[in-house]
């Protein structure tokens, strides 16, 4: 793993038929929206039912109540899913798994429907039981009920009331006829007075008599109490009797009261009490208490069973809240192992083998999960030392090897079966690839078809021509055959082939010169004799005889000047190296051909006008003069110029470039010919008077002074020869050190 994995998901085919704006991650938000809406439109509508259902008083039935807190609190508990789930994934993004947190929605998911489908059922059971509870309790049949006790209750205490009421008028009546046979202080009207209160089974009694000054005072009285007379009659009972009223009755926590007048229309005042006993009045207080309790609950009823519900839609909430917290711990507790195991699988990828991940304590899937993480982490660390240990030793083999192979100045080709290159040394590269290009990996005939004919002929050896650099190069190749496909060898004989030519050519010219030399020079003493002597005594066709001696001396001095060039290639002499000034050298061998060509432009550059080379003067100005003159002789096969004109152009300069010295000659001549991988061989020449020589002799100097020499094309036509001496190797032969003598290097280009 690198980075975050990326793991493909299979779509669901329901997914598949989608409009395109549902098929991406838009539908989550979309479905979070529609269930948003859906719980604030039942939200309003639950509200306007509630609030536009008339009196404030008056109960819904409980299908609607039920229907309606289901209907709120299905999208509700949706919504808190969504939400859980949006949680959910934002966690697991969080986390070093960094999925879409498939594991935490599906647990959000089961808790929820656990937690939601019973508490739904049981929601919709306790809302109907309570509501057709509220219903009964606040129904018209519980009202008439209490409502009939209270009744009853106050008819029986409002009975006695009357009774006391009819007591004391009827005893009021009796008490006149009593006062009319005797005294209201007689001991006989007392006795009566007694027996009425007594029959009448009331327990006390008064007569009231209100003087003149206002003040009441006691007459005849039957009150163990003997209470004052201002206590038993009151202003307000006063009132009310003179007022019209036959009797006025009371009702006090231990008795009943009752007033009337003895007489009508004096001041005299009858007073009679009866004790009820406190139940009876408290019976009848509580009664009017709960009636009265019972019309504030019915009034708050409508309150109290939104109470009731709102408080199930929160619980309910709450339940699934807590149930999606749940699910989001324990999904926490499950994919912590997970997170610990691609964590430690991450940084195996990154190269830390010794990763780990903590054991559980409990012995379940995943600690054996953990515990087999770890032994395979530990062989994968033991084995991946071991791996290194043996790439190690390979490494230190392949290096031994190649340095083996590096130093071997002979190629060496690896190919498979296929003809795929498996290695090459370095002498290899150098020949058959361009510097900077890796050819391993490629096919042995896309780099050289030569080698590749010779694998694919099956001999074990042969001799073979490749274009190297723009070189032609020969070399001896074997062919050997192992398990995994072929092995060639091959030596660079190029140089040797052509040290064998310059050997034997050598050793022809000595001969040549030698078998040559000798009878020129009597066979042109001779001819000049005969021309000296005999010129004047022949008289017949003088002319022609004058043509044919100097005919024969003319070519005598030619074939004399070929004999020297054999004799120069043949015996080049050891350079004596001094510091020389290289462009005196160069400005003499233009100065000899511009004498001798005012016909064509010669022009000379240097870098710095001083520069200075350890030579031997004489040889470099042989070799640059052979160079120019050849440059003259390109020149000479063009057409005249216009009057005015130069026939040609001939440049020379002289650089330094780094510890080199460059010399760079061009001409704008016919160009080099076809043949220019030969164009330094001895007596390889295009010209019919030429003897093909001056550019061997030239290779040879320069081989001598530890340089090498490049043919190329020049733009615009002609050829450039450049000359290139290693300065600070030639400094050493100045100072007498004995350094290795490399053969020189010849290129032959185009442009």
């Amino acid at each position: 793993m690198s980075g975050a994995t990326t793991v493909s998901r299979r779509v669901p085919a329901w997914r598949k038929h989608l409009p395109p704006f549902l098929r991406r991650r838009r539908l989550a938000a979309l479905v979070e929206a529609v269930t948003l809406a859906l719980f604030v439109g039942m939200a309003v509508l639950t509200y306007r039912l509630v609030s536009g259902s008339g009196q404030s008083y008056a109960l819904l039935t409980p299908p609607i109540v039920a229907l309606l807190l289901v209907a709120n609190l299905v999208p509700a508990i949706a919504l808190l899913v969504l939400l859980g789930r949006r949680v959910a994934k934002r966690r697991a993004a969080a986390s070093a798994i960094g999925s879409d947190g498939q594991l935490h929605v599906r647990l959000v998911a089961i808790f929820s429907i656990v937690a939601s489908v019973p508490m739904l059922l049981v929601v919709i059971f306790a809302s109907l039981l309570f509501q057709y509870g509220v219903q009964f309790w606040f129904s018209d049949s519980a009202r008439g009920m209490l409502q009939n006790a209270s009744d009853l209750a106050r008819g029986y205490y409002e009975q006695n009331l009357r009774e006391v009421g009819d007591e004391t008028v009827t005893m009021a009546s009796d008490l006149r006829d009593y006062l009319a046979q005797s005294k209201v202080n007689s001991p006989r009207f007392a006795e009566g007075f007694i027996y009425q209160v007594v029959t009448r089974k009331l327990n006390r009694s008064a007569i009231i008599e209100v003087g003149k000054d206002g003040v009441a005072r006691t007459a005849a009285t039957v009150d163990p109490e003997n209470r004052p007379a201002a206590q038993m009659l009151t202003a307000a009972v006063v009132k009310r009797l003179n007022a019209g009223e036959n009797v006025v009755v009371q009702a006090k926590p231990q008795q009943i009261e009752a007033v009337t007048l003895l007489y009508p229309g004096s001041k005299i005042y009858l007073y009679a009490t009866r004790d009820s006993g406190s139940w009876a009045f408290s019976n009848v207080e509580r009664a009017q208490k709960v009636i009265a309790d019972y019309d504030v609950f019915s009034a708050q009823s409508r309150a109290l069973q939104l109470r009731f519900n709102i408080a199930l839609f929160v619980g309910s909430l709450l339940l699934v809240g807590i149930a999606v917290y749940i699910a989001l711990a324990v999904a926490d507790w499950m994919v912590r192992p997970v997170n610990e195991l691609v964590t430690a699988a991450r940084r195996i990828t990154a190269g830390d083998l010794s990763a780990r991940v903590t054991s559980p304590l409990a012995r379940d899937e995943i600690g054996t999960l953990a515990s087999a993480f770890n032994r395979m982490t530990q062989r994968l660390e033991a084995q991946t030392g071991a791996l290194v240990a043996a790439n190690s030793q390979l490494d230190e083999r392949r290096a031994f090897i190649e340095a083996i192979l590096s130093g071997v100045t002979a190629g060496v080709l690896s190919v498979d079966r296929k003809g795929v290159i498996q290695l090459l040394n370095r002498s290899a590269a150098a020949i058959l690839v361009e510097e900077g290009d890796d050819p391993v990996g490629r096919l042995l005939s896309d780099v050289s078809t030569e080698l590749a004919d010779l694998i694919a002929s099956d001999e074990s050896a042969g001799i073979v021509q490749v274009r190297a650099h723009g070189d032609l190069r020969t070399l001896a190749v074997k062919v050997s055959d192992d398990a995994s496909g072929h092995i060639l060898t091959f030596d660079d004989i190029t140089q040797q082939l052509s040290d064998q030519r310059r050997a034997a050519w050598s050793d022809v010219a000595r001969r040549i010169a030698h078998e040559i030399k000798n009878p020129l020079t009597p066979i042109q003493l001779a001819a000049e004799r005969l021309q000296r002597r005999y010129a004047d005594e022949i008289t017949s066709d003088r002319p022609t005889f004058t043509r044919l001696t100097g005919t024969i001396v003319r070519q005598v001095g030619d074939l004399r000047r070929i004999v020297d060039e054999f004799s120069s290639f043949a015996r080049m002499p050891k350079p004596v190296f001094r510091r020389e000034t290289v462009g005196d050298i160069a400005r003499h061998a233009l100065f000899l051909h511009e004498v001798a060509h005012p016909d064509i432009r010669f022009d000379y550059q240097a870098d710095t006008p001083d520069l200075e080379l350890v030579c031997d003067r004489r040889q470099l100005g042989q070799a640059l003069t052979n160079i120019v003159k050849n440059a003259v002789e390109a020149i000479e096969p063009k057409p005249e110029p216009t009057e005015g004109e130069p026939r040609g152009h001939v440049s020379m300069r002289v650089a330094q470039m780094g510890e080199d010295l460059v010399i760079t000659v061009r001409d704008d001549g016919i160009g080099l010919p076809p043949e220019r991988d030969r164009i330094l061989e001895p007596y390889m020449t295009t010209r019919t008077k030429g003897t093909g020589l001056g550019l061997a002799i030239v290779k040879k100097i320069v081989e001598e002074h530890l340089g090498e020499i490049r043919f190329d094309d020049a733009q615009g036509g002609g050829a450039s020869v450049t000359l290139r001496f290693a300065a600070a190797a030639l400094e050493k032969l100045e100072e007498g050190q004995v350094i290795a003598m490399p053969k020189g290097k010849v290129t032959a280009n185009g442009a």
